[in-house]
């Protein structure tokens, strides 16, 4: 069941339309256009003032624009709301209702109002096909307003599509008619060339077009307007070459419904920004020229006019293709609470998060803030978390490891800068490494060669890979004990001293990765393999009976803890206690990330069974609060409070919480939540990841949060990501490329999972230990079913 948002439970949604990469417009959940981040960066706050609406010919009050009521926050949140939210169209009739709803990547709207004779529905969406990332990174739009005559007599009405320049930055700016449609322009400059921009809007039927609107001052241009829509006056109509452009333009559509009739209407948008001033980080000399990021699509269209009508022309192949997916996914007879947490933060790759260089590249922010992107490049850490893409379009995520282990590794060192410049080019090697993130990608690595089955590609890295691992054992390992100990950077942005689970587990991985790896090329791996059983065994030490803890160290380390610079309180604090930001014997939510990851890659049976459920098991005890209204929060509130419920990073169980503790530890962040819901999941507690799972979901209800915008340092947060993870949880499905082989669960009752695999989608049946694979689009080349439990 598809859950439907309705009242004040739309009032925040903002739905991401848009490609991988290419810029966003969000549908919000009253049926407006928002958030126009169509600059190659996030631009939240950026709402233009443009709507469609509805006119019926002899019905009193009878023009409308096609949203619901206005949300009530607006009134006085919203951008220049103490000055009367002048420049809005909020003033202007509305339906009386409305309610939102998705099947990924498509969005449904559908309008109420007692008073009129019409029932009105719009979808919004834009391209989305797994394994086709070129046809999913795509500047394209789509609304399709579907009008039913619910009367016994004929309606004479007329369709408008209206807005005032939306990318408009100077007078250097203006609108020209096309075919059926407006196409909205903003000139660069010699020194401003990212100024430059167009936005383009048409109908897939015959338009009249009005880009001669009032040119007054004050609020002329809408008055107007409205008077024009108000009396279903249709105009056909341009100012001349030397005039003064119009302000804004109209696309308007007569059209007649019989009782009972209906009529789909559908509006295309595009745009076409080739230049931005997006750059981020330090570079060595060689790469010092101020080059910016240039979008993907600027390598396949040359201008706005080829970009509008290739979304024309291939409009119905790419909605076919589209709707195949939302179709295999939906056909999953999974339990809708986690499908609606799997789509809404697939969500993330249709955000300002996601950019896609030029040359075809990928690279991410972490989050998107208002007007920029949230913590730059790709983090290899946050990025531990995400399992959508490597699945759905996993040449890109191989397109990471690539830039991971062969641009920002160094070649002699083996050290690895966690984050990634844009554009994409060498860094310099001055920071610090990330331990998790650096050791991460070594397991990654591993998954992407299983699920491609590229023995070749991965030969071609697999030397940048070893001497990642080898940087990794010499900085945080020196000894071999087979732990991490020596101080290791995370992604909780500060250092951990001696030996946890949490970065010791993606150790483990790591080493097993790398030895199944070389055991493939019959390349030498007993010292990884010797270091790794060593670590299994030292790994048991961390047990504390219920579940693995930190064993804080700064001292018989080759690191030394300085504290010079530090002020005298932080001085004795450190005296008396140890380093700063450490979890000690409190009780980490991640503890078991590394783990999880690996077992997702396929790699099992790293540590104690019986050990790691009984750490799962603690997390849920000890850290899931059913209300927050007793926490005391003094880091980052926001992400859950008051008498709202989850999991908090971290707790202490036995009463020894330091005096300062991790930063963000006394926080909840639902891509940790989905980690550890989908590993007890894994692990036969389904009850206990389902009820954290339901907690994220209810606190992303639309009343008060985006349920389509899972926040931790920005909205769109790519951690979120890992609650894709809870497919393969509650269903075992796993494709292997290697051996073309497809795993999954045996079931009591038919079953049926969507699938994925490098070349294909669709659907698998299963029944005891039948079943029946259905292609929706490709080929899935799998040549063996293997069904657990039988």
């Amino acid at each position: 069941m598809i859950k439907v948002f309705k009242n004040e439970n739309k009032d925040h949604i903002a739905y991401p339309i848009g490609g991988l990469g290419a810029g966003m417009i969000c549908l919000n959940g009253n049926g407006s256009l928002g958030s126009f981040s169509l600059r190659n960066k996030p631009q939240l706050k950026n709402n233009p003032n443009l709507f469609s609406a509805i006119h019926i010919r002899g019905v009193e009050n009878g023009t409308r624009v096609l949203e619901s009521s206005v949300p009530k926050h607006y009134y006085f949140d919203a951008e220049n709301a103490g000055n009367g939210l002048t420049g809005t169209n909020y003033g202007l009739p509305r339906f009386e209702s409305g309610e939102f709803s998705s099947k990924f990547p498509f969005a449904t709207i559908k309008l109420k109002d007692k008073s009129l004779p019409i029932n009105v529905s719009m979808v919004g969406w834009s391209p989305f096909i797994p394994n086709d990332e070129d046809h999913s990174s795509l500047p394209f739009a789509a609304l399709e307003y579907t009008f039913t005559n619910s009367s016994d007599k004929p309606l004479d009405l007329v369709y408008s599509f209206n807005a005032f320049n939306p990318i408009k930055v100077n007078n250097d700016s203006g609108v020209r008619v096309i075919e059926n449609g407006m196409s909205f322009y903003q000139e660069g400059t010699t020194t401003q060339p990212h100024n430059e921009a167009h936005f383009s809007v048409s109908a897939l039927e015959h338009a009249f077009i009005d880009a001669a609107w009032f040119r007054g001052s004050w609020f002329d241009p809408l008055t107007m307007l409205w008077k024009n829509l108000s009396t279903g006056l249709i105009l056909d109509q341009h100012h001349g070459e030397n005039e003064l452009s119009s302000p804004g333009s109209s696309l308007c559509i007569p059209f007649l419904l019989h009782p009972k009739e209906r009529k789909t209407i559908i509006i295309l948008m595009t745009w076409y920004v080739p230049i931005s001033e997006v750059r981020t980080g330090e570079t060595v000399k060689q790469f010092k020229a101020k080059d910016y990021y240039q979008p993907w699509y600027t390598s396949l269209f040359d201008n706005a006019t080829d970009t509008h009508q290739t979304w024309i022309k291939e409009f119905d192949i790419l909605k076919k293709e589209t709707l195949a997916f939302t179709r295999a996914f939906y056909r999953s007879t999974l339990d809708p609470l986690l499908l609606e947490a799997v789509s809404a933060n697939l969500s993330i790759l249709k955000s300002p998060t996601i950019l896609r260089q030029k040359d075809g590249r990928l690279w991410a922010w972490e989050g998107c803030c208002d007007h920029w992107g949230c913590c730059d490049g790709s983090c290899t850490h946050v990025w531990n978390y995400a399992q959508s893409i490597s699945l759905l379009f996993p040449t890109l995520e191989r397109g990471l490891r690539e830039t991971e282990f062969t641009v920002h590794q160094d070649s002699i060192t083996g050290h690895q800068n966690f984050r990634v410049l844009l554009p994409i080019r060498p860094p310099l090697h001055h920071g610090h490494s990330a331990a998790d993130g650096q050791l991460g990608g070594i397991i990654k690595m591993y998954r992407e060669w299983k699920i491609s089955g590229d023995t070749a590609w991965m030969y071609k890295l697999y030397p940048e890979v070893k001497r990642s691992l080898d940087f990794a054992i010499e900085q945080w390992d020196p000894n071999h004990i087979g732990l991490i100990v020596e101080p290791h950077h995370n992604t909780y942005d500060i250092e951990f001293w001696g030996a946890e689970p949490m970065n010791s587990g993606f150790y483990l991985g790591a080493l097993m990765a790398f030895v199944e790896m070389s055991k493939a090329l019959s390349l030498p791996h007993e010292l990884y393999l010797s270091l790794y059983k060593r670590g299994r065994k030292e790994f048991e030490s961390l047990f504390n009976g219920e579940y693995f803890f930190q064993k804080t160290q700064w001292t018989g380390l080759r690191s030394t803890l300085d504290i010079k610079d530090e002020n005298s309180e932080t001085k004795a604090l450190i005296r008396l206690e140890g380093p700063k930001y450490q979890y000690g014997n409190g009780c980490l939510s991640d503890a078991l990330i590394g783990i999880w990851l690996s077992e997702l890659a396929g790699l099992h049976d790293l540590i104690d069974e019986s050990k790691l459920k009984s750490t799962l098991n603690s997390i849920v005890q000890y850290n899931y609060k059913a209300s927050l209204l007793n926490h005391c929060n003094p880091q980052r509130p926001g992400f859950a409070c008051a008498d709202e419920s989850g999991l908090l990073l971290c707790t202490w169980p036995h009463g020894d919480k330091p005096s300062l503790p991790f930063v963000y530890s006394d926080e909840l962040w639902t891509g940790i939540e989905y980690q550890v819901a989908s590993h007890l999941m894994m692990k036969g507690n389904y009850e206990s990841g389902r009820m954290l799972v339901q907690s994220i979901r209810r606190r992303y209800d639309g009343k008060i949060r985006n349920p389509f915008s899972e926040y931790e340092c920005g909205q769109w947060y790519a951690r979120a990501m890992s609650s894709y993870a809870l497919l393969y949880a509650a269903s075992g499905v796993r494709y292997d490329g290697l051996t073309q082989t497809l795993t999954v669960r045996k079931t009591l009752k038919e079953e049926v999972y969507f699938i994925c695999t490098p070349t294909g989608f669709g659907t698998i049946s299963i029944k005891g230990a039948d079943s029946t694979v259905k292609p929706y689009f490709g080929t899935m080349n799998i040549k063996k079913i293997n069904v657990l439990g039988i």
